[in-house]
């Protein structure tokens, strides 16, 4: 039997204020999701002026980052590059750049997903939030 770390409350509250903080520095208007890793909602922040859509996108690309292990932009990619079969793929949902896993010792513990932004600056807010564990 192996053991694996999860994520605390204490965790996800680090993550979020490091992420609001990366997003409030640039003026970005968004909202952030941390789902644990199952993809299942731990957090979620819309911050003001952020769109009422982004609520939803957010935790679609943590949901995505965390059940696939890896960034949610690699969807994006494999749909942009001609393999479009891929949106019929279950339980897979936000396909767009701007949800990132949590890693720790080749374990997945959750992810972070962020919307209201261009796609590259909603992954900078997401790194930015894991960066505050300091793994």
């Amino acid at each position: 039997m192996k053991n694996k770390p999860i994520l605390e409350l204490s965790d996800i509250k680090m993550i979020a204020a490091a992420a609001e903080a990366e997003a409030m520095k640039n003026n970005w208007a968004v909202t952030i999701a941390v789902v644990d890793d199952g993809g299942h909602l731990l957090w979620l922040q819309r911050l003001d002026g952020a769109a009422a859509i982004s609520a939803h996108i957010a935790p679609a690309k943590a949901h995505t980052a965390a059940l696939g292990r890896r960034e949610s932009k690699f969807y994006e990619e494999v749909i942009n590059g001609g393999r479009s079969s891929f949106l019929s793929a279950p339980e897979i949902k936000g396909l767009l750049e701007g949800g990132v896993p949590i890693l720790k010792d080749g374990e997945c513990l959750g992810a972070v997903g962020v919307s209201g932004v261009k796609s590259s600056e909603d992954a900078q807010i997401a790194r930015a939030g894991i960066a505050a564990l300091r793994f």
